[in-house]
């Protein structure tokens, strides 16, 4: 059997050992934590613990963690409370957005992206002044599929002016660049532990402002949340994206410029080799690069690369299952016959050297 290089990072990351070890502390208690006895009030102060720790992260205020499933949950509150606040709001999204968003509500106003995947600010705000009624603005801070950086700092300050509301996904963000719920104009943004280095099955919506922000749930079960969103919480999941947070920002610095370092190896070999990055003159995650070979179809290159060992995607994981769906990302930049082409290649937190001089060597052969 092939050793695995796992190249598909954006999908889920590798668990953390520091997460794995915090799952099980976790797993071991069997109260709830809403329960006022005293295994109850242990799991209580797990679950508390875990909120501090991630609120700080991102500047937000404890009661502002709403914990959820995951990062698709945590958009789908975020835009079903949000767009009823104060009132019914118009939203408007990015043309690059995960379907998280795409599908949470019935009818949008969709900003285009450029050849480089980046909405241009002045759209937006040509938008916001057009049409002044309360709006929600959704915008990815990083791209799933091609790893490409949304000027979210310049449509805050926007929103602000405007004032709209804007949720970020921060979703392929969150401990792999810096992300805060203080920025200009940010109301609220998505994060799922599972990206990074967490185990599936949990995630968070970060609100801003101080005091436990209200917003109506998608579900209200028993209250939990503080109303806002109902269930039981999975403890061990969140426990466990709490200490992989931890661990992740902690070297988040020192794994910035290693990944950057090799995803640029990549993408020179890529192109000696006749292929095209996507999105190459935008900022990107440090992690991720796209990259389309003209004439081998993402299916014969993903083939070839799975028979020598090396796991990556065509566009996300969510979708890249469904044959005969192009990726919409790819469509909004105006890619042509390269997006038949296009894979997505996003290195892990525990990428090593000879991983990537593997890949490198790999990539060179021909796809059959």
């Amino acid at each position: 059997m092939l050793p695995v290089i796992y190249f598909d990072a954006n999908a889920t990351e590798p668990l953390r050992p520091q997460a794995r070890d915090a799952m099980l502390q976790a797993a071991t208690l069997c109260g709830n934590p809403s329960s006022v006895h005293q295994a109850g009030r242990q799991a209580r102060k797990l679950l508390d613990d875990a909120r501090k720790r991630i609120a700080r992260h991102f500047d937000a205020e404890d009661d502002n963690c709403v914990f959820t499933s995951g990062g698709t949950e945590a958009c789908a509150l975020a835009i079903h409370g949000l767009q009823q606040e104060n009132g019914p709001r118009r939203v408007i999204i990015g043309a690059t957005e995960h379907d998280a968003v795409r599908q949470a509500c019935a009818e949008t106003t969709i900003l285009p992206v450029d050849a480089n995947g980046q909405i241009n600010p002045a759209d937006l705000e040509r938008t916001l002044a057009e049409d002044q009624s309360p709006a929600l603005v959704c915008l990815m801070l990083a791209n799933n599929e091609t790893g490409v950086l949304h000027p979210v700092a310049e449509a805050g300050r926007i929103c602000a002016q405007y004032g709209a509301l804007l949720h970020i996904d921060a979703v392929q963000a969150a401990g792999r660049v810096p992300v805060s719920v203080t920025s200009p104009g940010v109301t609220s943004l998505a994060i799922s532990g599972h990206k990074f280095g967490g185990p599936k099955g949990a995630g968070a919506l970060l609100l801003a402002g101080g005091g436990a922000r209200q917003l109506a749930p998608l579900f209200a079960g028993g209250g939990q949340e503080r109303g806002r969103r109902g269930g039981t919480p999975a403890l061990p999941a969140i426990y466990a994206m709490a200490a992989a947070l931890d661990a992740a920002i902690a070297d988040q610095e020192q794994r910035t410029q290693q990944q950057t370092r090799f995803r640029d190896r990549i993408d020179a070999a890529a192109k000696a080799s006749g292929s095209v990055v996507i999105g190459e003159n935008s900022p990107r995650l440090p992690n991720t690069t796209s990259l389309a070979t003209p004439g081998i179809r993402a299916e014969a290159r993903l083939i070839t690369m799975d028979m020598a060992g090396i796991c990556i995607s065509s566009g996300s994981a969510c979708s890249s299952g469904k044959i005969g769906r192009r990726s919409h990302v790819l469509e909004a930049m105006n890619t042509g016959e390269l997006a038949d082409c296009t894979v997505r290649v996003s290195l892990p937190w525990n990428v090593t050297e000879d991983e990537v001089t593997q890949f490198i060597s790999i990539w060179a052969r021909p796809a059959r």
